[in-house]
């Protein structure tokens, strides 16, 4: 019985659950970020970027799950949601990179002279 649930939870193409799954996990962690501010969670404070950065993360992929069943059953839907996961993919690669990753901007000094 497990079996016939974890293949169809992962079959993508017929079967939204894994999104909605992704999305209330995200929404999850979301609700863990906003909390890590207040005083009586002060233990987690630490880790309040590390929720939202993982709160977004989880909802972009429960989009990109989502647009996996939206390109065979909604397509439609599928072009309005495309530039939105580009754009998703962008920002979280940008928090990732100066949240977490703590790096300092890339110094391009070959195209400083351009602008």
């Amino acid at each position: 019985m497990s079996e016939k649930f974890s293949d169809d939870l992962f079959d993508l193409k017929n079967d939204r659950r894994l999104s909605v799954y992704l999305y209330r996990a995200g929404f999850g962690c979301w609700l863990l970020y906003i909390l890590s501010g207040a005083r009586f969670m002060q233990s987690v404070h630490t880790y309040r970027t590390d929720f939202g950065v993982f709160a977004f993360f989880l909802m972009v992929m429960g989009l990109s799950a989502s647009m996996i069943y939206d390109y065979y059953h909604h397509p439609i839907e599928f072009d309005q949601k495309k530039k939105w996961l580009a754009i998703s993919y962008l920002v979280l690669a940008g928090l990732i990179y100066f949240l977490i990753l703590n790096k300092e901007p890339i110094a391009l000094p070959h195209v400083r002279g351009l602008f």
